[in-house]
């Protein structure tokens, strides 16, 4: 019995119990070894023909045995003689890839592609198995020699048994697990099972570039006996075939004019689940420095937990056409989190275990680009295929605003020209450009509104008076809106050379403004004259209704430009009615922070005179039942809860 080289034991529990931690891949490790010894083989006979090496004939056999309780991967690659058993296997972290790609480095083009790098892959099948068996024969060796070790006390090199590999071209590695017993902590026998194998080839080795071969079970009928009655009934038989498990070539490696958009809908319903094909699929190639592949797509429909706390982002990575990882969070931004695909690069850096990814530059790399493109693409649509886009942001829009308000609004330049929202003067979807270039003469500023609904913010007092005095307003439905605003602050818009004559194209920050904020100047001149003028001669009635308020709100005033509303609500400060309103239905309830209210009232309205005259009379009663009605009124119209829906409905009553 050898002992392993370097500090054995310590180095050797290290690497089975702590650097993996997920035991399922140890198939993917082995079958990437495998891989790589067809590889080399491979390299062999491009560069020494008179090796005769038959590239169609390479392959990988997976196969388990339930009885013995052994899963065995086999290879007919380069193999290893005794030697190389007692480097590669003998001490731990050697890695006979990682040293075939130095020593070929000028050589290698893309017809080798070797994986493996660390040299701790193999003592990833300790995880499951108690002892391994390695039966391998070198290319050209005269016999095959057993490597043995239970992953503990050390291991042994041998000759082969008797018909183990005794052939002279029967080159290539047999690895034999012995698995551990099944605990209710780790279950192993479902390694012992045709759909456990199948399964983690399938997702983990997938397009790993050699054929991948397992004994399957099938059914068939059997033949019709001839002396068959009328009331025959077919019988069936049970029997194994030969089978490809891996489909070897990934769909995001071919030319995009070699597959057809069916080709990457059916790709995109199978891996991830879908039953409806994606609104959009992007797949591009970058060479130089860092070279990957990449396969997006954008899906037509939400997933039914995208916004819940559970949802997890990410786009599969794979390295040299092997996953790493399913879903690799830092290759997207949180505002993208519904895209879906594959990144492949043989460049990225990763850990000893190659589960996880080391930070570093070339992913940071990537992840911008992939940015970069499904902002293209976003913006490609919203351009050239409105209605498509209007539905990805009906699903997805969400996203793309929380993204400016988590971000403080420092994405807002990214971002906001994805955005759509409704114009209440022009009855439909519009961007904040198409909003600027149909500007009234002379106005700076983006006027919108928020509410639950947008049927109910288009009977606001404030959007109707803006839009009879010109004035476009974009209605907000989500509870996101109003806070992503108050970050966002203004909208910029670029200078367009050659073109500086038309409105909206020079270089300009628009103030994104509340319609609902108090004091907003919106009104005719003699508007404004005609509610300064009410202000000034009715002094005292707004004074004695703020105190006929019991504190509900913080101001009443007269307003311009109210139409036919006798009164509204507005706000002043940070915190707006909308936001007030959201943040009540949120964990701080009844604490959560108030608008500072100001109810206005329409000094052209009969209604005012109704105030007017009470006032006059000294009916303080009177005067107070009126301004409560006007004010529950207000919130009503403006979608806010009343305080006391008893006492309001009393109020009326009396009136009656």
């Amino acid at each position: 019995m050898k002992q392993f080289k370097t500090e054995s034991k310590k180095l050797l529990d290290l690497m089975i119990n702590s650097i993996y931690t997920n035991k399922e891949i140890f198939l993917r490790e082995l079958i990437s070894n495998a891989s790589d010894s067809l590889d080399k083989l491979s390299f062999e006979g491009i560069n020494n023909p008179d090796l005769h090496v038959d590239q169609d004939s390479l392959e990988i056999r997976v196969s388990f045995d339930k009885d013995a309780r052994t899963v065995t991967v086999s290879d007919n690659g380069i193999g290893m003689d005794k030697d190389a058993l007692e480097k590669d296997l003998g001490t731990i972290a050697h890695s006979g890839s990682e040293e075939f790609k130095r020593e070929n480095k000028e050589h290698q083009g893309e017809d080798v592609d070797i994986i493996g790098q660390f040299g701790v892959g193999f003592y990833s099948s300790f995880m499951v198995a108690d002892h391994v068996r390695v039966v391998s024969r070198a290319l050209g060796a005269d016999a095959a020699y057993a490597w043995e070790s239970d992953g503990v006390t050390g291991y042994t090199i041998e000759p082969a048994a008797e018909g183990e590999r005794d052939g002279a071209d029967d080159h290539g590695t047999d690895v034999v697990l012995h698995l551990r017993p099944s605990t209710d902590d780790e279950n192993t026998d479902r390694f012992l099972s045709e759909w456990g194998l199948r399964d983690l080839i399938t997702r983990y080795s997938n397009y790993v570039r050699h054929p991948i071969r397992m004994m399957v079970e099938k059914s068939r009928e059997k033949p019709k006996p001839e002396d068959a009655g009328d009331d025959y009934k077919p019988e069936y038989e049970t029997y194994e075939e030969l089978e490809t498990i891996n489909s070897m070539t990934p769909i995001w490696k071919k030319r995009q004019a070699d597959v057809e958009q069916k080709d990457y809908d059916e790709f995109y319903k199978s891996t991830f689940h879908d039953w409806e094909d994606p609104l959009r699929t992007v797949s591009f190639h970058a060479e130089g420095a860092l070279s990957y592949d990449a396969l997006l797509f954008i899906p037509s429909q939400a997933p039914f937990d995208l916004y819940s706390k559970d949802y997890k982002k990410g786009l599969a990575l794979y390295s040299s056409n092997v996953l790493i990882q399913e879903k690799c969070e830092d290759l997207l931004p949180d505002y993208y989190n519904f895209v879906r695909g594959i990144v492949d690069s043989p460049d990225v850096h990763l850990n000893i275990s190659r589960e996880t990814l080391q930070q570093n530059a070339q992913l940071r790399a990537i992840a911008r680009r992939v940015e970069k493109k499904i902002t293209s693409e976003l913006q490609a649509m919203r351009d050239n295929d409105r209605e498509d886009y209007e539905k990805f942001f009906d699903n997805f829009g969400r996203g793309l605003k929380f993204g400016i308000y988590n971000s403080y609004g420092s994405k807002a330049d990214e971002l906001a020209d994805l955005l759509l929202y409704w114009s209440a003067k022009q009855g439909k979807m519009v961007t904040f450009a198409e909003y600027v270039e149909s500007m009234a003469e002379g106005q700076d500023k983006v006027y919108y509104a928020s509410g639950e609904s947008r049927e109910r913010l288009e009977q606001l007092p404030a959007v109707r008076s803006a839009v009879d005095h010109g004035y476009d307003v974009l209605l907000c439905t989500q509870d996101v809106d109003e806070f992503m605003f108050q970050v966002m602050r203004s909208y910029h818009v670029d200078a367009k050379a050659g073109d500086s004559e038309h409105k909206g194209t020079e270089a300009k920050d628009y103030d994104l403004v509340n319609v609902t904020t108090a004091g907003l100047d919106l009104a005719t001149d003699d508007e404004k004259k005609d509610a300064e003028k009410a202000q000034d001669e009715h002094k005292e009635l707004f004074s004695e209704l703020k105190d006929a308020m019991d504190g509900k709100v913080d101001d009443v005033k007269a307003a311009a430009g109210l139409g036919d509303a006798p009164a509204a609500i507005a706000s002043e400060g940070p915190v707006s009615l909308e936001m007030e309103r959201v943040i009540s239905h949120g964990p701080e309830g009844e604490n959560a922070p108030k608008a500072h209210r100001v109810l206005q009232l329409n000094a052209a309205h009969p209604v005012f005179g109704k105030l007017v005259a009470a006032q006059e009379s000294g009916d303080k009663d009177r005067l107070k039942l009126y301004g409560h009605i006007l004010y529950d009124q207000a919130l009503l119209v403006a979608g806010m809860p009343i305080d006391d829906p008893i006492e309001f409905a009393k109020d009326v009553t009396e009136l009656m």
